[in-house]
């Protein structure tokens, strides 16, 4: 039986080439191509030949793994991305599945479970590591981003960064008394009641 076709784009060369043999030890699947950039990886997609899955990083040189998997969705929509990142972010996980991604796995994924997203990704399914999987599941059951004002986004996006009342007033050039009524607003339509809870949910 032939195997499935595997391309893996990671900038980090040893861990590239630990999931190169991993891929390439399954009895299903083959890494037909190893890239250190999105750039490489879509050029040999379009001159050479195209693959079943892929695995992406998010962080890479150049464009990123997220602007990646949609120039390939964009022109090849069979083709199985999944990203496999350190980053646990809910804004990194969301634009990673909105962009075509079929799943989401961190980099403490053992052998044997990145093999099994490999099959749940070619059986139509949705791999991605516990913790990813119950941050997807916590932002469906709180109220979502979009209904907060452009203001309080960005303002949410500063406090997850566990940034002050005082940092934030000086970037955005406001008042800490403004940015405080913006903060009590965005608590209530999040639903939460401290600073802390919105770096874990948003950091």
């Amino acid at each position: 039986m032939s195997k499935y076709k595997t391309i893996i784009i990671e900038d980090n060369e040893s861990i590239l080439e630990a999931f190169t043999d991993i891929v390439n030890s399954s009895n299903n699947f083959s890494a037909i191509g190893s890239f250190t950039s999105g750039e490489e990886a879509i050029s040999f997609i379009e001159t050479k030949e195209k693959p079943d899955l892929m695995l992406v990083d998010i962080q890479l040189l150049g464009i990123n793994g997220i602007e990646t998997i949609k120039k390939v969705k964009k022109k090849h929509p069979k083709i199985l991305p999944i990203v496999i990142s350190v980053h646990e972010n809910s804004k990194y996980i969301f634009d990673a599945l909105c962009a075509g991604a079929v799943g989401y796995l961190n980099k403490n994924t053992s052998p044997k479970e990145l093999i099994n997203a490999l099959e749940q990704a070619h059986a139509g399914g949705a791999p991605m590591s516990s913790n990813i999987a119950r941050k997807v599941v916590e932002s469906f059951q709180s109220p979502q981003q979009k209904e907060l004002s452009e203001r309080e986004n960005e303002i949410l996006n500063l406090l997850a960064k566990g940034k002050s009342y005082a940092s934030i007033a000086d970037e955005l050039f406001l008042s800490v008394n403004t940015i405080k009524t913006h903060t009590r607003n965005i608590y209530e339509k999040l639903q939460v009641n401290s600073k802390k809870e919105i770096i874990e949910k948003y950091g």
